[in-house]
């Protein structure tokens, strides 16, 4: 399990760092990193962050279609602070909801962190797509808490994986925002 966990982190902090670069190569390596977590996270009993690793393959193949569309440039834009609210509520609302059918229904550990991460990255990952500024604020917080949730599964590297995201996601956010002056 080490060496598929090895491997994961690899394939997942190319994506993370391409992706904060805007290059679409990005997309690639977060398949062959999300082929090895949906693996990784159903042996861990993550139900709900097995379910977003399937998620996640299809946003690679979403996200390498939208970022090579050659009629039209896809720019680095923001959404409105009401538009964050709503999506901030709703997003509450999804991971009580999924949280309570993990707790009650299946062996699930840490269901309701489980399903705040969860929730939220489909979010951040739609985002990302769609080259929305706010996702790397949204994935510091994300990736914050999935630091503990991973580490508590005894999943070492994929934590260390978190604190390296976090960081990236830092990185990305300043350089989103210089890419998206330039773009003007």
């Amino acid at each position: 399990m080490m060496v598929i966990e090895g491997a994961a982190v690899f394939f997942s902090i190319v994506y993370v760092i391409l992706a904060a670069k805007r290059n679409i190569w990005c997309w690639p390596f977060a398949g062959i990193s999300v082929l090895l977590y949906i693996y990784i996270c159903f042996n861990a009993h993550l139900f709900a962050e097995t379910g977003l690793q399937i998620f996640y393959l299809s946003m690679a193949f979403y996200g390498y279609y939208n970022w090579n569309k050659k009629k039209q440039s896809l720019q680095i834009s923001e959404w409105s602070i009401n538009k964050h609210f709503a999506v901030l509520i709703l997003g509450a609302i999804l991971t009580f909801l999924m949280g309570f059918y993990f707790t009650t229904y299946t062996n699930a550990k840490m269901p309701i962190v489980d399903s705040f991460t969860t929730v939220f990255s489909i979010i951040a990952t739609y985002m990302v797509t769609k080259k929305i500024l706010g996702n790397w604020l949204y994935w510091i917080v994300i990736d914050t808490v999935s630091i503990y949730l991973f580490y508590s599964r005894g999943l070492h590297l994929t934590s260390l994986l978190f604190i390296t995201y976090t960081i990236i996601a830092i990185f990305g956010y300043f350089n989103w925002v210089k890419m998206m002056q330039e773009d003007v």
